[in-house]
Parts: structure tokens; sequence; C-alpha cells
């Protein structure tokens, strides 16, 4: 019949906003979390332990006391008041255990044993919720932490003080005196180390109380920004190894030209020295022939006339291209000076 106190969890899945909300249910899906009894009773257990732990402790106590009543009070009528199996559950619930009532029947032995059990366990569970509930939240362990560095600060200046405070009554009473005092001097000695103990042991507890500052949520925060810090030297690396390849690109083009380069230049040498020799024969010719014009200008002229054209008409009308020039006799003595350039041309 009690096992059916197993709905009120159903109920509380099936028809809570908390557990029935579409984002709830995305969020649970995308993470692998089924929506059970179980989970119910952690998130009741993180939202509300106290009343939880009290609720349940109570249920117990309530079935367990009426279960024991209905298993031993056809055995003795102690155990047929509800109120003694109320006390019977009780003080085996708290590991006490007087001893005034006990169960007779197996089935109560049983119940008693179970309640023993849960009861330590639900001790177990009150200790956890109270040290949670007792323990110092963000903002009041950043306020002890910053007392706690305080002190510790005056106490490392207080003992640096000391030991050079005792360093220099050493030296003084060794050093400065005529006469030497070892019971002061030792005495000033066994200061000094004492001193130097005092700085050590204040430096160790500043250590530790750095440790315990670095908290869960610290170290949260600190991977998160570690994590960021990776993400864009990844991002940077990206770039870099993008514009690496482009370089490798471009220096693999200016590779492939520059081996073409000496062809090319092969072949513009080759079209250049074409050039200058058709260049240099044509400027032979043009001199020949200018020459050839200059000695003999009646051959050139009968070059020039038309060909339908008569002697006599040519004769009386001279060449316009002509005009400049003039005849020379065939029976000149003279003779023209060999040119050092040009060969000499036959007539």
């Amino acid at each position: 019949m009690f096992l059916r106190l197993y709905l009120i969890c159903r109920v509380m899945l099936l028809h809570s906003k908390l557990f029935t909300d579409a984002s709830s249910r995305s969020i649970g899906a995308l993470n692998r979390i089924n929506f059970n009894t179980r989970f119910v009773l952690k998130t009741l257990m993180t939202i509300c332990p106290g009343t939880v732990l009290l609720v349940f402790m109570v249920s117990l106590w309530i079935i367990a006391s009426w279960t024991l009543r209905q298993c031993e009070r056809f055995h003795d009528e102690d155990h047929a008041n509800l109120l003694n199996s109320m006390w019977l559950i009780a003080i085996t619930f708290l590991s006490v255990g007087f001893g005034d009532i006990v169960p007779n029947t197996y089935c109560g032995r049983g119940i008693a044993v179970s309640t023993g059990i849960m009861g330590a366990g639900c001790t177990a569970l009150l200790v956890a919720v109270v040290s949670r509930k007792m323990e110092l939240t963000r903002a009041e362990k950043h306020v002890h932490n910053f007392m706690m560095d305080t002190q510790l600060t005056k106490r490392l200046k207080n003992a640096a003080a000391n030991v050079l405070r005792e360093t220099w009554l050493i030296y003084k009473h060794t050093r400065l005196v005529k006469r030497v005092n070892a019971g002061r001097v030792r005495t000033h000695q066994r200061k000094f180390l004492l001193a130097i103990y005092a700085l050590r042991k204040v430096k160790m507890d500043q250590r530790k109380l750095m440790d315990n500052a670095n908290t869960i949520t610290d170290m949260a925060k600190t991977q998160n920004t570690v994590y960021e810090i990776v993400s864009d030297m990844s991002t940077r690396y990206d770039t870099l190894e993008e514009r690496l390849l482009g370089l490798e690109d471009k220096l693999a083009n200016i590779q492939e030209q520059v081996e073409l380069l000496p062809e090319v230049l092969t072949r513009v040498l080759q079209q250049a020295a074409a050039a200058a020799a058709a260049a240099a024969q044509s400027s032979t010719t043009d001199r020949l022939s200018d020459r050839r014009n200059f000695l003999h200008p009646e051959s050139a002229a009968q070059a020039i006339v038309p060909v339908g054209g008569g002697g006599a008409s040519s004769a009386s009308c001279p060449s316009p291209l002509l005009s400049h020039s003039r005849s020379v006799p065939p029976t000149s003595p003279y003779h023209w000076p060999a040119s050092p350039i040009l060969p000499p041309v036959s007539s």
C-alpha cells in the first residue's frame, strides 16, 4: 500500500512546469539526461534538501511504525499500541536503542534493521546538507581571503623586522663592543632562529591561503580564459597558414617565370640580331644605290623615264627628279677619287 507513494514523484514528473517545459526537455535531450524519478529526487535535493529530508524521515517514521504494529500486535500487547511502535522506530532510527521495547517476530526485526540502515543514511545526508549550508559563499570567501591576506602580510613584515633586528643585535654584541657577552649573544641567536622560523611559517600560511583561494569557480574562469586564448591562437595560426600557402603559390609562379626567362631572352636576342642584320643590309644597299646614282645620273634618269615615252621628248624634257644634277661628258679626263668605304662601281 505504501509503495504507492512512488506515484507522488510520478505526478511531479508529469505535471510539474519545471520538468514538462519544452526548453528543459530539449536541454535534457541534448545532454542525454532522462527525466525519471531519480532525476526528480536529485533536483529536489538540490533545490530544498532540508524539506526533502524532513518529509522523508517523517514518512519513514510513520510507515515503519504502522508496519511494525501490524507485525507485532498479535505477539505482544506493548506493540499493539501505535505510540510504542513509534517509540521503537525512533530510537532505532537514531541508533540509540534503549532496549525497553524490542521486536519479537522476524517481520518486526527486519523492519528494525531496515530502519537502522535508513537512519544511518539519513544522518549522513543531514550532515552533508548542514555542512553545505554552513559553507561560506563566494563573496564571503573573497572577504575572508582578503582579511587573512592582510593579516598574514602584517605578520610577514613583523617577522622580517624581527630577523633584521636580531641580526643587528648579534653584530652589535660581537663586533661593536670591547668585551663580548656570550650569554647575551646566544640569547639573540636563539631569537634570530625563532624569527626565521616564524618568517617561514608565515610564508607557508600565505601559500596555503593562495591554494585555498583557487576555488572551482575560479578554476572554471581560468579554464574559460585559457580556452579563449587558445582559440584566438588557433585562428591566428590558420590565418598565418593561409598566408604562407599564398606566398608559396606566388613563389612557385615566380620560379616558373624565372625558369622561362633564359628562353625568352634567347628569342628576343635572336629577333634583335636578325633585325639588326636586316637593317645593316638595307643600309648598305641604300648607300650603294645612292653612290651609283650620284656617279651616273644618266643611268638613273633613264631608269626613272617611263617606258612609253620617246627619246627626243625625254631629252628635251629632263626629269624633275634630276633637276639638280648635271651631265658629265663621257670623254672627260677627270677621274673621281676612290672611296675608302664603298667598292668601285663599274659603269
